[in-house]
Order: structure tokens, then sequence, then C-alpha cells
């Protein structure tokens, strides 16, 4: 048996799992203020929803959390790592899209001052948000390049949380699985505030096993604006 069908192999046996967790409830998530790369708190709410998303994950057994550097990410993957008692790190290629000149403006003034590229949006076309922004394709590869290096040192039958962001959350799994961008936006659709994603590692390679899980407390949705 070739080295190659040797991991393939392992990977029905002992299937690698990483979950795919979105950062908990920002002051503006709840306004409906376009974040990006702004580095925006956990609210009181998304603090209590990061505590109750740490204590659902521990039944995975994570071995690792990696987080994105921004604080809403980083803190929500700081309570999972520190529940169940294992490393932590943050990798800046997590963060959230770059949304440009819609950083800080709320859906409607984006709507007001960009009405031509929110309707590309709605209809999941990609373009670098905010005219100096980054598209969806820009996240996914750099999200897949951090995920890439993560598996690098994961172990067969290992899980890893990644804590993240709406936009990059999902293109990161989509890439993960094939799907192209505009199929993910249009039949996914985003992850709620500490809402979670499961992919598990299969022979042919990696596919969605659950999609915008929650824990019960944590269970109310806000899907806008990264």
């Amino acid at each position: 048996m070739t080295l190659g069908a040797n991991a393939r192999v392992m990977a029905m046996d002992s299937p690698r799992r990483l979950i795919v967790l979105r950062h908990g409830e920002t002051s503006h998530n709840a306004a409906g203020v376009w974040q990006g790369q702004l580095d925006s708190p956990l609210s009181e709410r998304g603090l209590a929803q990061a505590a109750a998303a740490a204590e659902a994950l521990a039944p995975f057994a994570p071995v690792r959390v990696v987080a994105s550097d921004l604080s809403r990410a980083a803190i929500t993957g700081e309570t999972v790592a520190r529940v169940d008692d294992i490393p932590f790190s943050t990798d800046e290629r997590f963060r959230e899209i770059h949304a440009g000149a819609w950083q800080g403006l709320t859906g409607d003034e984006v709507r007001a001052g960009y009405p031509e590229d929110m309707d590309k949006l709605l209809r999941g076309e990609d373009f670098r948000r905010g005219g100096h922004g980054e598209s969806v394709a820009d996240v996914a590869a750099r999200c897949r390049a951090g995920v890439d290096a993560l598996l690098a040192d994961l172990e067969p039958g290992a899980c890893a949380v990644i804590a993240t962001h709406g936009v990059a959350g999902r293109a990161l799994a989509a890439d993960l699985v094939g799907i192209d961008q505009r199929t993910s936006w249009l039949a996914l659709g985003g992850l709620g505030n500490c809402h979670w994603a499961e992919l598990v590692e299969g022979r042919a390679g990696w596919r969605i096993q659950a999609w915008n899980q929650a824990a019960a407390r944590s269970s109310a949705r806000s899907d806008a604006l990264a």
C-alpha cells in the first residue's frame, strides 16, 4: 500500500475534526455596524455566548484552539481553551474580511453610499469591499493558508477549534470542502454569533458534518455585518 493510500485509510479510520467557531456578539453586531477588521470587543451577551459555546464544545475534546487575533475572536477562543485546558494561539490569517470604507458604517449607510455594491453582495458576487478592502477570494486564500499550517501538526483523530468570524468562517469551510464561494453564500448563509460548523476529514477530503450549530444558551442569531 502506498504512503498516500495509508494516509487515506488513516483519515477514514481516525478522522480529524475542525470546529469553525464564530465569535460572540459585539455591540457593533447588535447595532448593525460593519466591523470588518475593526477591533470591537465582546458585549456582555457575547461573553456569555462564548462561555456557553465552550461548555458545548467540550465533548469534542479539542486538543488546541487557534483564533483570529482580533479581540472578539481571540477572547472567544481563549474561553474555549480555558474550559478544556488546552493550548491557545492566535493567527492573523483567520481575521475577518477587511471591508474597506464600509468599516464602521451601518448597513443602511452602506446601502445609501454603495447601492450597486450592495446589490452585488446580495447576488453573491465577489468584489473588494468598500473600494480598497478584501474580496471573499482573498479571505479564503489566507484562511486556507492558516488551516493548512494547523493541519500539518494535527494528529489523526484529533479535533481543533478555529475561532474566527462570519465571512472568514464561511469562506474557509467552503474552500475546505470545495464549494465555490457564491454557492456557499446562497446555500449556507452566515454563522450566527458563537455558532459553529463541524468539518470532518474523510477518504475523499473534508465534508461539512454540521452547520450553524450552537449551545442552547447562545441560540439567538446575529448574522449580519461580520
